[in-house]
């Protein structure tokens, strides 16, 4: 059968860009790790906890070749499974300690390398580049991508953004008033002014172009940070975006030499408690508040020796 110039075209850019971002090399962005294998640790990693048959549904593995990866992973402590609590024959997978901090690395050299390909591309070259890909995407009958985030750190308009978002969330679902705002307008602007990149980092989640949460880590002193502002938009949350937010602050903490991470939250922030405490962040003080209108809250500090 011959070849038509748009079957050679599609040829030619599968054999581009399967060279540019390394699907041949035998460990994927110079890790011990496959492309199949890191789209599965990435799959567990981005989610609380998920299903063999959630990660088939969306690569299209073997369930075969799914098992041999999964009992690698098991095997080098990066996961770990259990059964489902709505079906005793279900298992769910989740990532251990070890898994998210590999799992960060592998998450940090993606985005260095597809940085390293658009890197030399101006403003409206990247855009006739995200309009192209998706161009293809719909041309070849892919379904809609689902909705999704991104990372990025601060920029211009973001702290407004932070400051009045904690405002309105907290005030709605917890009824906490303007001082509570006041103080994140604080915290907030302290972080900008003194900001220190060999220790500091911040991180707003995009989605479709707006933003649907943020944290900041912030230094405290040579050994501890402090992990502030953590929000997730109630229209985003479910997506594991409060995990994957806190797990980058831990992995720059220990980047950057830190001892210890720690927070300060209230006792009736039950979902954000869940994940501190799945992240092996342990509380170790409490006092009263009545700093945001009265109530009777708890405060709590949670620390993470590194």
């Amino acid at each position: 059968m011959a070849e038509t110039d748009t079957v050679a075209a599609v040829r030619r850019f599968n054999r581009f860009y399967t060279r540019a971002i390394g699907v041949l090399d035998k460990g994927h962005l110079g890790g011990p790790y496959s492309l199949a294998e890191s789209r599965v640790l990435y799959e567990i990693a981005s989610r609380e906890r998920v299903s063999p048959k959630d990660i088939i549904a969306v690569t299209g593995l073997d369930a075969g070749y799914l098992s041999r990866i999964v009992k690698r992973f098991e095997r080098e402590g990066l996961v770990a499974r259990a059964r489902s609590g709505d079906d005793g024959r279900s298992i769910l997978l989740t990532t251990t300690d070890r898994g998210r901090e590999v799992y960060g690395g592998l998450h940090r050299r993606t985005i260095a390398q597809v940085e390293g390909l658009i890197g030399a591309l101006s403003r409206e070259q990247q855009a006739r580049l995200i309009h192209a890909l998706g161009e293809v995407q719909r041309l070849l009958g892919a379904p809609p991508p689902a909705a999704t985030y991104g990372l990025r750190p601060l920029r211009v308009g973001d702290v407004g953004w932070v400051v009045q978002r904690h405002g309105v969330v907290y005030a709605r679902e917890y009824g906490w008033d303007e001082r509570f705002e006041a103080m994140c307008a604080r915290i907030a602007g302290d972080f900008v002014t003194n900001f220190d990149p060999q220790w500091e980092r911040s991180w707003i989640a995009e989605r479709d172009g707006e933003n649907v949460g943020c944290v900041f880590l912030a230094k405290g002193d040579e050994t501890t940070a402090k992990l502030r502002l953590l929000l997730v938009e109630p229209s985003a949350r479910g997506l594991g975006l409060g995990r994957r937010l806190v797990d980058e602050c831990v992995g720059f903490a220990r980047e950057a030499g830190y001892e210890t991470v720690t927070l300060w939250t209230q006792s009736v922030l039950t979902a954000a408690r869940r994940i501190y405490a799945a992240t092996g962040f342990e509380l170790v003080d409490s006092w009263p508040n009545r700093d945001f209108g009265g109530f009777d809250l708890t405060s709590e500090r949670w620390d993470l020796r590194l």
